[in-house]
């Protein structure tokens, strides 16, 4: 199910991408395209720009946000803060990737 954000259309794209991401409990994580697609859009790239311009990262929590194959992706904090406060999460993590993605994996609409 995807998240009815019209109601929110005087928000930017990265805008509803944060108020989406804010969904995402402890954790648990989702990926750049669960995010766009919640959106009802293809765009994965933009919602990694999203996360990269992010100016609230420990309040909007883009460190939630990985890659389809489990790998962590970037973090503006560099990729070992994110791989830590994943780990602080309860995510477990092996060479770089979420380990038990299907049981961490956030879905949007349920």
């Amino acid at each position: 199910m995807k998240k009815d954000l019209n109601k929110n259309s005087h928000l930017s794209f990265s805008e509803q991408v944060y108020q989406l991401l804010l969904d995402v409990p402890k954790g648990k994580v989702t990926t750049y395209a669960a995010l766009a697609h919640a959106l009802d859009s293809r765009a994965y790239r933009a919602v990694g720009s999203a996360m990269a311009k992010n100016r609230l990262p420990l309040i909007i929590p883009c460190h939630r946000v990985i890659k389809n194959n489990g790998e962590i992706g970037n973090y503006a904090l560099g990729k070992k803060t994110k791989e830590k406060l994943l780990k602080l999460e309860g995510i477990r993590i092996k060479d770089g990737k979420v380990l038990d993605l299907e049981q961490v994996l956030f879905v949007f609409g349920k």
